[in-house]
């Protein structure tokens, strides 16, 4: 008999299910991918998850919104160079953490495998949407140009270091972090998101 308390419903349950969820998706992959096997993982009835979760997809929109939130947050450092080497810095190591290899290989199916729900994508608009007050503080501060596209700046930051490790297979780190911020930073003072 196992002396472990029952989850029961609460946040610890919702934790365990997400936690469970990105673990099953870095081991098994999107398309051998279960409800079932998450539940087991986690230590619940699959009813319990599909009672927060109508489908599978659901699921792992919400997991993966749930990992990216907590490894890549968004920084008030008071300055716009250290806010955007902070973001990037955290980027990186998100990429480089299980967790965030599960999230790209889900994002990049392999041939002949379904692809990943629509919902997916939908976490990366969502963390460009996040960081947008980074621009906004930043162009209140005067430290770049007012009328910059924040998104465009944002994009400009992470499609770098998605380009090496998406497109060119290299590895990322903080000297590739660095550089992104400097290059985004660079652009919005030289007025190119305007």
């Amino acid at each position: 008999m196992s002396s472990a308390a029952p989850l029961g419903r609460g946040p610890k349950v919702r934790a365990a299910v997400l936690a469970a969820t990105v673990v099953e998706l870095s081991e098994r992959g999107y398309s051998a991918f279960t409800v079932d096997n998450v539940a087991q993982r986690a230590g619940v009835h699959k009813t319990t998850v599909y009672r927060r979760w109508p489908d599978r997809d659901a699921l792992i929109a919400d997991a993966l919104a749930d990992s990216v939130a907590a490894e890549i947050p968004i920084p008030d450092t008071g300055s716009v160079e250290d806010d955007l080497r902070a973001l990037a810095r955290s980027l990186v190591g998100w990429i480089n953490s299980p967790s965030g290899r599960a999230v790209l290989a889900v994002m990049l199916p392999s041939a002949g495998l379904p692809a990943p729900p629509d919902a997916t994508r939908h976490v990366f608009r969502d963390r460009i949407r996040r960081a947008l007050p980074v621009v906004a503080r930043a162009i209140t501060r005067g430290e770049i140009p007012s009328g910059t596209n924040a998104a465009e700046m944002i994009k400009t930051l992470v499609a770098p270091i998605y380009l090496r490790v998406l497109i060119t297979g290299e590895s990322v780190d903080d000297t590739t972090a660095d550089a992104a911020a400097a290059l985004s930073l660079t652009a919005a003072r030289a007025g190119l998101f305007s």
